[in-house]
């Protein structure tokens, strides 16, 4: 995870867009790239959408907004010094005290 965090960082500052990577602007276009994800599954039944992976040409655009929204998590995670396992773990844990069995 971390290395794929420097990878995106890397990718982004030679080409001189560091300067647009700042918070607001990563969050908005996360929330962009995950209306993408939605917008592919939008008018489908629940038993399509369990199937959306079956056709080669929806599996590539499902995998593609899914690699989009989790680059733009990475890359904010990255901006604001957020472990993002480690934030995700933390959560794990306190929905197990929140919701118990």
């Amino acid at each position: 995870m971390a290395e794929l965090q420097r990878r995106l960082a890397r990718f982004a500052e030679v080409r001189g867009w560091g300067r647009y990577h700042t918070p607001k602007n990563l969050a908005s276009a996360l929330s962009v790239e995950a209306a993408e994800l939605v917008e592919i599954f939008q008018w489908l039944t629940p038993e399509e959408s369990a199937r959306v992976m079956e056709s080669a040409d929806t599996a590539a655009r499902v995998t593609d907004e899914v690699a989009d929204v989790l680059a733009y998590l990475l890359q904010l995670c990255e901006v604001l010094g957020i472990d993002a396992l480690g934030a995700l773990a933390a959560k794990i844990e306190r929905n197990e005290g929140r919701f118990p069995v």
